[in-house]
């Protein structure tokens, strides 16, 4: 193993962690805002890239357009959602509320089957082969545009939360929910603002997984299993922790990817999509609130 090979890993590490990021930042939010755990959104993921398949290959519109066109309706899906079925059980159990998302989860993906078949669906790379070279680093640019605008949507989402009205009623209404009330912030608006901006976020991340070599699969829902370690070690309801998160994880992926073969080939060819859930298990056990999460206190 040399340098440029641990560049190289670290650089497809930070383009999968990116993807990771994109995915637990929209689970974050809406966490956040509601404390629900919303497994719907590897459904926004699914239908993402799927919507940007059918209108780039199938329709023959430039993948920028069908991209955003994607993005757009998969916003207002995740707001149709909300709104028709998981609003009614806001407030219940919470155990309830997580298993609402899922069976959503599943229903989305048993329709994309119905609609587009179970078959891979080639969508036609936007990067196609092409490489960047920084020096002796060589990159791909499908790894330069994935890691370029998931970085670009991160920082805005930070910008719209810190700086907007919007963003600022939406931590007010996450931080204490009365209070928010109390001085005229809507939170039915504002729930609405977050479920819109998760459903974004997914079909920017489905749209990236699927320009890849393995095309579009109904397998692209268990990316919202596969971010749970990034969200449990960044902490549950902290946006900047999704997103450290989401990169610490796809680096031990791609790591351990290029050193578990030599140093422990007993382990399996496949040993390296589990790292990350063992990553999960040692969090839980030694820091359950995550690396930016609080410690609950419970009174007696």
């Amino acid at each position: 193993m040399t340098a440029i090979d641990v560049a190289q890993t670290a650089v497809s590490g930070l383009a999968l962690g990116s993807t990771y990021a994109l995915v637990a930042l929209g689970f974050v939010i809406v966490f956040a805002a509601s404390r629900m755990m919303n497994f719907t959104q590897g459904g926004f993921v699914l239908v993402g890239a799927y919507l940007t398949y059918h209108l780039t290959a199938r329709l023959g519109l430039p993948f920028l357009l069908s991209a955003l066109v994607s993005i757009v309706l998969c916003a207002g899906l995740s707001v149709l959602l909300f709104r028709t079925v998981v609003r009614r059980f806001v407030g219940r159990d919470s155990f309830a509320m997580l298993m609402v998302t899922i069976g959503i989860l599943y229903v989305i993906e048993a329709l994309v089957g119905a609609v587009w078949g179970v078959n891979a669906q080639n969508m036609g790379d936007p990067w196609g082969v092409r490489t960047v070279r920084l020096g002796p680093v060589v990159m791909g640019l499908g790894d330069v545009w994935a890691l370029g605008i998931s970085l670009v949507l991160i920082a805005a989402c930070f910008a719209y939360l810190r700086f907007s009205t919007g963003g600022l009623a939406m931590r007010a209404s996450a931080a204490d929910p009365e209070a928010a009330v109390s001085v005229g912030i809507n939170p039915r608006r504002v729930t609405y603002g977050v479920w819109a901006v998760a459903g974004g976020l997914g079909a920017v991340a489905g749209t990236l997984m699927a320009t890849g070599a393995s095309g579009v699969t109904l397998g692209l829902t268990s990316i919202v299993f596969a971010t749970l370690p990034a969200i449990v070690l960044g902490g549950m309801a902290s946006p900047s922790g999704a997103i450290v998160g989401g990169f610490l994880i796809g680096l031990v992926q791609q790591f351990t990817a290029l050193l578990q073969p030599a140093m422990l080939p007993e382990l399996g060819i496949r040993f390296a999509t589990v790292t990350p859930f063992l990553v999960l298990v040692i969090v839980l056990l030694l820091r359950p609130q995550g690396l930016f999460g609080q410690k609950a206190v419970a009174r007696f």
